[in-house]
């Protein structure tokens, strides 16, 4: 071959390298999320012992369409809180701790490719969520939980995925508020830095030592609003999109709603943010098409939706694989433990004094001696029925595994605590033909309480009134203690209530009663040996048959305004068209 040949090959040859690597070359990838599932593996409610829509069953034949259609292209992602929630969670956690953890098992035949730590896993306390850390194959994601001892993150800060030489950054954050709702032996050698600084360290972080062409948020936090403190904000994903610039997407959850939206940051770019709401009932999608031009990005389309996968088919490979572990939890929680007379509901704990929560109440004072109990539905619209009672039935009695904690409080703080429930929970009448509730309506009509509803807070050992027409800070009369002997404000009083609003939770300890943060710790003088859940249990064995009844010991007035708006609001509120 000549000289002159040979150059015009090679000529011939690099033309053609120059014209391939100058072709664009789109690459769609998949991202999938899951958020807040709350133990809901199955297609069955081991809580009220009947199949159940959505599940991780149906997430996984979700999830293996979508990698036949993307194939390896597709990231699949948890945002935490899956360790507690359903029976199957209690089961594996406290009753038979030593099998593996479902919740891992479950994590690995899927194939998730990370998750980011969620409060609820932490509240299950370091053997459980430490044992499930190991068990699980994905890495586990917290930039922002930092370990006491070395400075640094207790978890993997994020994690980084190429697919078709797009290198994918996934970073990991959690509500810094877990100290306000858990007691510190279950978060010990941790601390929680602030979201927004965490964000935009760890942004910073990676755009100088990985060079990512996608950077991913996987927060564990709902888009606003909650506990702000001068230290930080417990749901902080909108003003991340805003004020952190670098994210081209962010999943969260937490608050459980579900959600799809953009936010403009301050260097004018719009930055997804997707909510799937909770319990495996839906999965946030979104789809990033990104344009290479030369080896290099130049341009990214990101688009998304939330999918309900309620009537999606089961996975029956899945429940094969899992039957084993079916059978052992229903196998527990079908055990009967009593018998009730009469049912019993949460919606009535909105209303007056209620069966539902003052069986909870009476429970606490009797195992704790104290002299008053406070206590709030866990469930929006639980019940246990007359009959035969279960193991199943105590997780509508009480969902989460709080401990039973005694706090010492004086009467004027009881009050002021009594003071900002109410206000919570019940509007200001002006007429009787105003809502006694305070309520909101939706775009479709439908009503539902202003505030989160595990807050409303009652009181059992005082007898007392709510009086309705009276502005918020003035509704709450307290006229005796329940034994007859006078209420003091100024005596110092034990009071019982759960874990989670003796370490903060829901700030009526703090805001409502002004007790300091700080200095609620010094404050408890018991806390019992076992979960709550445990207490109940017990009470019921050793009773048997048991027909709870209201303590009566609070109302609201004036009756010929209540009673008809009581009746008015129960219809709006459970009765829906």
């Amino acid at each position: 071959m000549n000289r002159k040949r040979c150059i015009a090959l090679l000529l011939l040859f690099c033309s053609i390298d120059f014209i391939l690597m100058a072709q664009k070359k789109n690459v769609e990838l998949c991202i999938l999320q899951t958020s807040d599932v709350h133990g809901c593996f199955f297609p069955y409610d081991y809580i009220n012992r009947k199949p159940a829509n959505g599940s991780m069953a149906r997430i996984s034949s979700y999830v293996n369409s979508m990698r036949d259609k993307y194939g390896d292209k597709v990231i699949l992602l948890d945002n935490g809180d899956i360790l507690q929630g359903q029976p199957t969670c209690y089961y594996c956690n406290y009753i038979n701790p030593d099998m593996p953890n479902v919740a891992a098992e479950i994590i690995n035949y899927i194939g998730y490719d990370a998750e980011t730590i969620g409060n609820h896993d932490i509240e299950t306390g370091h053997p459980v969520y430490d044992k499930w850390v190991k068990e699980v194959e994905c890495p586990i994601l917290g930039a922002n939980v930092i370990d006491t001892q070395t400075g640094k993150p207790y978890f993997i800060p994020y994690k980084i995925f190429v697919r078709e030489n797009i290198r994918i950054a996934v970073i990991g954050l959690t509500t810094p508020a877990i100290p306000n709702w858990l007691d510190k032996e279950l978060w010990d050698g941790m601390h929680f830095d602030d979201m927004t600084e965490s964000a935009r360290q760890w942004v910073e972080y990676v755009k100088k030592h990985e060079h990512p062409d996608v950077i991913i948020g996987l927060f564990h936090s709902g888009l606003d609003g909650g506990i702000e403190t001068s230290q930080y904000k417990e749901n902080a994903v909108s003003l991340i999109a805003s004020d952190v610039p670098g994210f081209d997407l962010i999943l969260y959850g937490h608050d459980h709603h579900e959600a799809k939206h953009c936010v403009k940051n301050i260097n004018g770019d719009y930055v997804l943010c997707l909510n799937p709401s909770s319990d495996a009932h839906m999965v946030s999608q979104a789809m990033i098409k990104v344009t290479l031009e030369n080896g290099r990005v130049v341009n990214k389309d990101i688009t998304g939706q939330i999918c309900n996968i309620d009537e999606f088919p089961v996975d029956k490979n899945f429940l094969s694989h899992f039957s084993h572990q079916m059978d052992s939890v229903a196998s527990f929680v079908n055990k009967r433990i009593g018998f009730f007379e009469n049912s019993i509901h949460t919606r009535d704990a909105y209303f007056g004094s209620s069966a539902f929560c003052d069986f909870i109440h009476n429970i606490q004072l009797k195992t704790t001696g104290a002299d008053i109990s406070f206590n709030a539905p866990l469930a929006f619209d639980a019940s246990i029925k007359a009959g035969d009672v279960h193991i199943s039935d105590m997780f509508n009695l009480y969902k989460y595994e709080n401990q039973i904690y005694v706090l010492l409080m004086t009467g004027k703080e009881i009050h002021d605590y009594l003071e900002m429930s109410y206000a919570l929970w019940t509007n200001t009448m002006v007429s009787p033909d105003d809502h006694i509730m305070l309520l909101k309506e939706d775009a479709n009509g439908n009503y539902s309480f202003k505030n989160l509803a595990f807050n409303f807070d009652s009181a059992a050992g005082i007898d007392y009134i709510v009086d309705v027409s009276q502005p918020k800070g003035h509704k709450v009369k307290i006229q005796k203690m329940t034994n007859g002997m006078p209420f003091d404000e100024s005596k110092w009083y034990k009071v019982a209530m759960n874990s989670y609003r003796g370490n903060g939770g829901g700030e009526l300890l703090t805001k409502g009663a002004g007790i300091c943060h700080d200095s609620l710790k010094s404050r408890i003088i018991y806390t019992s040996p076992r979960d709550q859940r445990y207490y109940l249990i017990e009470e019921i064995k050793s009773q048997d048959i048991l027909s709870p009844v209201p303590n009566n010991n609070w109302h609201f007035e004036p009756l010929e305004w209540a009673q008809p708006a009581i009746v008015r609001d129960k219809k709006l509120l459970f009765e829906k068209q």
